[in-house]
């Protein structure tokens, strides 16, 4: 996996440091244990419309990819197709690019009340869809979900999406969307 700056090149060797410690990586307990864990999402783009769809999901209060914590023994990519069609009832296409290879890593301080912070190790995904396609969001989890040009993702509040989402979005254009 490249990375493209200086926080991308940090989070990799966090990460790698982390896994030559640990075999302990997956969540067992809601919300935090072990914290740190993995993580899997996935931008689900359409790259002819140069869209990619978001979620608001309900207990995070943030506009974020879909995914979803990787279950022990799981491989993060098999994490990718479940939650696929638990959270949107599609099935997953990879992006040819990137196939089932993470194109961004990212190492993060979720929100929420202090009991139940924890750090999220994620690897992001490329998906491709079409914006036409029927999908079935799960209503438990999302207060909405929509697609988002460039020009949109500019104008959303940082507050109000995933922190790492601007980069990732840099990392995938320039990486063949």
């Amino acid at each position: 996996m490249e990375t493209r700056d200086e926080l991308a090149a940090g989070h990799k060797q966090w990460a790698l440091d982390w896994l030559s410690s640990t075999a302990d990586v997956f969540r067992r307990a809601k919300p935090k244990t072990p914290s740190p864990h993995l993580v899997s999402y996935f931008l689900l783009g359409d790259p002819d419309a140069r869209q990619v769809l978001l979620c608001d999901h309900r207990l995070a209060g943030l506009w974020l990819p879909t995914g979803g914590h990787v279950e022990p023994g799981e491989h993060p990519a098999e994490t990718v197709r479940r939650e696929t069609r638990e959270e949107l009832g599609i099935d997953a296409h990879f992006h040819p690019a990137h196939h089932e290879q993470p194109f961004f890593l990212t190492v993060t301080e979720t929100v929420g009340a202090p009991e139940s912070r924890h750090v999220d190790v994620t690897l992001w995904y490329a998906i491709v869809g079409e914006i036409h396609e029927p999908l079935r969001p799960d209503e438990r989890e999302f207060a909405a979900v929509r697609w988002w040009t460039e020009t949109e993702l500019d104008a959303l509040d940082p507050m109000r999406r995933e922190p790492h989402l601007p980069r990732a979005i840099s990392a995938l254009t320039a990486n063949g969307w």
